[in-house]
């Protein structure tokens, strides 16, 4: 058993205060500070990335004066049932959707435990300094986290700092690992109850024994330091450690040693190599060997010594006291005993060894914990790209509290949660092969957004993919055809101002897309000024009864548009008619018609496959306009509007659409909308003329399998690496990139099929015909 004994479990912990403000104060002189931080995409970028990020990480490291001792904590825990609430959960609401709620709640739940083993992974950095004082330590601590926060920057790392509350509670967590003890803890508690802050976060007890500890009655554990045998490490070592599935905490204490003190040693080093290798060579002479023939160990440390002299001389290079300290632990010994085997054979691998801290288990426990002091003194000296090999970065995690399932990380199993209205553009494109999980993809955001959101819904869907699950949820099918009795007027005027858009005059607006209409009627030869002119006339004398008398019956159609035309003493008036004239009589007659059915509905689905291909143009244009003017009606109320457009590309090969597309993608994030393209037709799409402007004000794009061709386009267009392409090259349905904010992550989406909500979404006629 452990010879030290202390009177309490508190007294174990060693630290004499922590404030509000975040700030700690070990011992008398020494204060610490913690900043939490995020991971970036190292893993998956290309090996000159790669390359960057380690030189950057170098720079990093060498920031540090030699007054600043660092220390690197890694924890993977499991989630507690509230911080899983946080993420996954679901509200309640007053609809009629509890059950496929629930269903979704359940859902998620599973893919959660399943992705990770409800693990959840955090980073931080606690960097400690000697000070007299605290008000003196509180300048010296915030000017080094600013530069800290700045380096981070630098590297395209998001980094916080933490104050008091969270410091206390990431201790809590780790002290109390498998207890039942909940962390219930306010500032005003030490001054009523007399109580320090280390009352709040000790277990009931700690137990040490030769190499294992006991957390109260909960997890058991044992703490090892990493010997480092091998003369070149990879950054691959770190990775693997914490790419672990079970709980541990990973602690890296780094403190740097003064330049001039660095060199001074090597050289004293140096120095007794040589004497050794002297008389070794006198020996060798004495008994007549050849003098150049030394010890293999001698002449390689020898190299060795040579070359770091080099390095801290003329390379840019520091020296560090390093120490590598690992935690596991698990519900019982045998667990953790297995655990603890994995992770030496991890450690094997790189030819390194995991030497358990025998009778120096408490010491090893407090200083894994982000106290930033390190009671081990288990340190190797490293130089700093030998340091810098630990590199922190694996692969970034998008998981947003309040956000939507868009599947599992490929390379951490973490589930991709996210919230498009976070996003500066919201706007997003979903693109795939045929049978790449396109449409099943853009179902289930609208499930997670009729499901966690307020949010209104309008879909043109130009396939009659959609229906099953418009229908299930309360929503509008609504069929447009020539034989369609339901009718849609797009002459159809939303009188909504809005004060703070002095630009925005609803009858203006409608008068600009009657001009594309007729544009696109008139077979897309583009408007002379001329006939601008005219129709413009006409579109204000028909809407005047209306703004007179807004009632449902004073809404002008088409005829009314006809007939003022055709009253016009203007030859090209008149041929402006004729053409209007099979859209108005004729045999196309379907949009001259007052509308006669709700698309008030919170979700509503344009259902235009069985309209001919002239027409279809003439609808996705309409169906544009219907959107807008939700999107203006939704403005008003302060509710966010999302506009799904199915076979995107369609819009894009017409000149009117297109234009009208732009207009979306340019102006609907103020409107409060959130507009998404899907196109499994991803050549059509990048063939537009307007693709620039869809992708540069798109920050939200989610890629599935992609064709050869169209993967090096989607590389220029996102700033994509072959190594990225990889995830959708030949990809499975489910499979690929999403691209949020820039950040480029792979996913897999394994939704489980023996659900109410999979037979809705699913799109793959088998499954269809068997539900």
């Amino acid at each position: 058993m452990n010879k030290r004994l202390f009177q309490s479990a508190q007294r174990t912990i060693p630290y004499r205060q922590l404030f509000r403000n975040g700030i700690c104060q070990v011992n008398d002189s020494y204060y610490t500070k913690s900043i939490e931080f995020q991971d970036i995409n190292y893993q998956l970028s290309t090996a000159e990335d790669q390359t960057a990020i380690f030189e950057n990480w170098c720079l990093f490291l060498n920031h540090f004066e030699s007054t600043v001792h660092i220390q690197f904590t890694f924890i993977n825990e499991k989630n507690t049932d509230v911080e899983l609430e946080k993420i996954i959960w679901i509200p309640d609401r007053d609809d009629k959707f509890t059950e496929p709620r629930c269903e979704f709640r359940q859902i998620l739940k599973d893919q959660y435990e399943k992705g990770n083993n409800g693990l959840l992974r955090k980073k931080y950095i606690t960097f400690g300094i000697e000070a007299k004082s605290l008000g003196e330590a509180k300048l010296k601590l915030e000017r080094i986290e600013l530069e800290i926060l700045n380096n981070f920057k630098i590297i395209g790392c998001r980094a916080r700092p933490i104050s008091g509350y969270e410091r206390l509670r990431i201790l809590h967590s780790i002290f109390n690992q498998g207890c039942k003890k909940n962390f219930r803890f306010k500032w005003e508690y030490v001054a009523d109850t007399g109580c320090t802050t280390k009352d709040f976060i000790a277990p009931d007890s700690f137990t040490f024994s030769k190499n294992t500890f006991q957390l109260g009655d909960g997890m058991m554990g044992n703490v090892s330091c990493l010997q480092i045998l091998a003369s070149e490490l990879t950054d691959r070592l770190l990775r693997d450690f914490l790419a672990s599935e079970n709980n541990q905490i990973v602690s890296i204490h780094i403190d740097p040693i003064p330049q001039a003190q660095a060199i001074k040693e090597i050289k004293r080093i140096k120095s007794n190599i040589d004497r050794m290798k002297i008389d070794e060579q006198k020996k060798a002479f004495k008994d007549g060997y050849s003098i150049d023939i030394l010890p293999p160990d001698l002449q390689t440390y020898g190299d060795e010594c040579e070359k770091r002299l080099d390095d801290l001389q003329n390379r840019n290079e520091k020296a560090f006291m390093v120490s590598f300290l690992m935690v596991k632990e698990a519900e019982n010994k045998e667990k953790m005993e297995n655990n603890l085997s994995a992770a030496k054979g991890i450690a094997e691998q790189y030819s390194c060894h995991l030497r358990s801290l025998d009778y120096m288990q408490d010491f090893g426990l407090m200083s894994c914990a982000p106290i930033g002091i390190n009671l081990t003194q288990n340190n190797t000296q490293l130089t700093t790209s030998s340091t810098a090999i630990f590199v922190p970065f694996m692969t970034q995690e998008l998981m947003q509290e309040g956000g939507i399932y868009y599947g599992l990380n490929a390379l951490s199993n973490f589930m991709i949660i996210v919230d498009r209205k976070k996003l500066k553009n919201p706007n997003g494109l979903i693109l795939g092969t045929p049978g790449s999980g396109k449409s099943f993809s853009a179902k289930r955001e609208i499930v997670g957004v009729i499901l966690t959101t307020t949010d209104d819904i309008m879909i043109v869907d130009p396939e009659r993919e959609y229906a099953p699950l418009v229908e299930a949820f309360g929503g509008q099918v609504i069929k447009i055809s020539q034989d369609s009795k339901y009718y849609i007027n797009p002459l159809d005027l939303t009188m909504v101002y809005n004060q703070d858009d002095d630009d925005y005059d609803p009858l203006k607006n409608k008068s600009n897309f009657i001009l594309s209409l007729c544009e696109q009627i008139l077979s897309n030869h583009g408007l002379e000024p001329v006939e601008r002119s005219l129709i413009d006339r006409c579109v204000l004398k028909i809407y005047e009864p209306y703004l007179k008398d807004p009632k449902p019956e004073n809404m002008p159609i088409l005829t009314d548009l006809y007939e003022a035309l055709k009253k016009q003493d203007h030859p090209v008036a008149q041929q402006i008619a004729d053409a209007l004239e099979l859209y108005v009589t004729g045999s196309m007659n379907v949009f001259n018609h007052h509308t006669n059915i709700d698309i008030n509905n919170r979700i509503v689905c344009f259902d235009i496959k069985d309209l001919g291909t002239n027409l279809k143009k003439l609808g996705m244009l309409i169906m544009q306009d219907q959107v807008w003017s939700r999107v203006t009606m939704n403005r008003e109320a302060g509710k966010s509007t999302r506009y799904y457009a199915d076979e995107f590309h369609l819009l894009l090969r017409d000149e009117q659409t297109a234009a009208a597309s732009v207009e979306i993608w340019k102006r609907f994030r103020k409107w409060g909308g959130i507009p998404t393209g899907i196109t499994q037709n991803v050549k059509d799409l990048l063939a537009s003329r307007e693709i620039t402007n869809i992708f540069e004000n798109s920050d939200f794009i989610y890629l599935l399998n992609q064709s050869g061709g169209d993967q090096e386009i989607l590389a220029k267009f996102l700033h994509i690496s072959p190594y990225q392409l990889s995830y959708v090259t030949n990809a499975q349905a489910g499979e690929g990139l999403i691209i949020y904010d820039g950040i480029i992550v792979p996913f897999v989406d394994r939704f489980p099929q023996d659900t109410k909500l999979y037979q809705l979404m699913t799109t793959k006629p088998d499954e269809i015909k068997a539900s």
